[in-house]
């Protein structure tokens, strides 16, 4: 059963359920209503027949001849659908007026009466089908109970009414149900149409096109941000595919040149016999690929390591860490050109991986000392308040403008660059161990004067 078809039925279900308790509170009410009315209407039929009766004027007689009523009153009161009969404190009927006279007067009636005390009571019509309502009032004189009244009326029209409720509500429920179910189903057509669009979108989409998206229009409701999650999902994975094709096509080109010179180098080494210093000269070329071939795939290893690997966390202070690095590459500087120096301020301390973290010193501080012929480099571990911030600042070459954007990127040298040593994974691996420490990594730079590199590292980068 599909999605919007059960949509349709919990619909019509929860209409039914919610009908039927709203129509059981309103046939209930309104019968309530109705009996409450009837009630009323003989409770006040039978004080003004009272009240009428002049007892001490002498028109009451405490006998068994009839009793001379109001005529005016009985007239109205039969005109409304009341019946009156009088009986003496023996249940002996006295007096009778309406249509209903021929009800005898109960026992359990009389008793109460015969106590100062009205009752009502609900009986079968003798005369034909449906019920009677019945008050039994007593007409005291002098708290003393000298007859009793009896008022009555048939409860043909309120059973009637009731009927033409009940069978409204049972006849009109169907319909209402059936359209909800119908209302239902259609709207929820309308909400899942973007979910279809989805489906058939993900259908289209395969690892060599991602450029499919739903390009619906941005709407608040959750069905809205699923499909601009959903586009933004798209364009995430596009962005890491393409990522990795250009990486795929880069290594395998980066590769390709040590092993084209190693296998260039082999050819013409074997054309003939060669002399002693020749070979050697060959040996040591093959030695500076071989270098060059395992500095790139230790670099590889490592990036991947860094992607799929997760951190050994620990607390490092960079206050002892940093200086440690700078010291261990300070022999790689021209001591007389080049001024390698290093300081830290404030609390510096992280949790993080501390061999990603070394890599990533010796990444900035060997490119700076790379690019820097003359001049300073200042490596400052700053603690700030949410951070702690490590400047890597040189006088060197610099970087040009257009070159800036895509320093991180892998492989990616510039052409000037070119002629220094390198695999062009250096400031990519720094910038996915900066990730890993929920960080990031920035540079400023001008040609000819110099470069900064500024990595910003949170306290405590673990998942909560």
């Amino acid at each position: 059963m599909t999605l919007r078809a059960r949509f349709g039925l919990w619909v019509g279900l929860m209409m039914l359920l919610t009908l039927a308790a709203f129509g059981g509170f309103v046939y209930f009410s309104v019968s309530h209503w109705l009996f409450a009315n009837l009630d009323d209407s003989l409770r006040s039929g039978a004080s003004q027949l009272i009240a009428t009766a002049d007892i001490d004027g002498g028109q009451f007689q405490v006998s068994d001849d009839p009793v001379t009523l109001d005529p005016a009153l009985t007239e109205d009161l039969r005109s409304h659908g009341l019946s009156i009969q009088i009986f003496g404190t023996t249940g002996k009927q006295l007096q009778a007026i309406g249509h209903d006279v021929r009800l005898p007067l109960e026992p359990a009636s009389l008793d109460e009466a015969l106590a100062g005390r009205s009752s009502f009571a609900t009986r079968a019509d003798p005369q034909g089908g449906g019920s009677i309502r019945t008050l039994t009032q007593p007409m005291t004189i002098d708290s003393r109970v000298v007859a009793v009244v009896q008022m009555a009326q048939s409860m043909r029209a309120v059973e009637s009414l009731r009927e033409r409720l009940l069978l409204s509500l049972l006849l009109g429920a169907p319909i209402i149900v059936a359209a909800g179910v119908i209302g239902g189903y259609y709207l929820a057509g309308r909400a899942l149409r973007p979910i279809d669009q989805m489906a058939a979108t993900a259908r289209r989409i395969s690892a060599h096109d991602l450029t499919e998206r739903l390009g619906l229009p941005p709407t608040r409701d959750e069905v809205g941000r699923l499909a601009g999650t959903f586009d933004d999902m798209l364009g995430r994975l596009d962005d890491a595919f393409q990522r990795e094709r250009r990486f795929s096509h880069d290594a395998a080109h980066e590769l390709r040149t040590p092993l084209a010179a190693m296998q260039s180098i082999i050819s013409v080494i074997a054309e003939r016999r060669r002399s002693p210093a020749e070979y050697e000269a060959a040996l040591a070329d093959l030695a500076d690929e071989t270098d060059k071939l395992r500095t790139l795939t230790e670099d590889l290893l490592r990036l991947a390591r860094a992607e799929a690997s997760g951190p050994l966390w620990e607390t490092v202070d960079l206050g002892e860490l940093v200086p440690d690095v700078v010291d261990s590459l300070r022999p790689l500087t021209d001591a007389d050109r080049v001024a390698l120096t290093c300081t830290a301020e404030g609390e510096v301390k992280v949790i993080g991986d501390t061999d990603a973290l070394i890599r990533l010193l010796v990444n900035l501080v060997d490119n700076a000392i790379k690019y820097t012929a003359s001049g300073t480099i200042e490596v400052t571990a700053r603690g700030l308040p949410e951070v702690v911030e490590i400047e890597v600042r040189d006088t060197g070459e610099g970087i040009a403008a257009e070159h800036l954007p895509h320093v991180f990127e892998r492989f990616y040298r510039a052409e000037e660059s070119r002629t220094t040593s390198g695999t062009g994974l250096g400031l990519a691996i720094c910038r996915e161990i900066a990730h890993t420490h929920a960080g990031e990594v920035d540079v400023r730079s001008e040609p000819g004067a110099g470069s900064v590199f500024i990595v910003r590292l949170a306290r405590d980068p673990r998942p909560d």
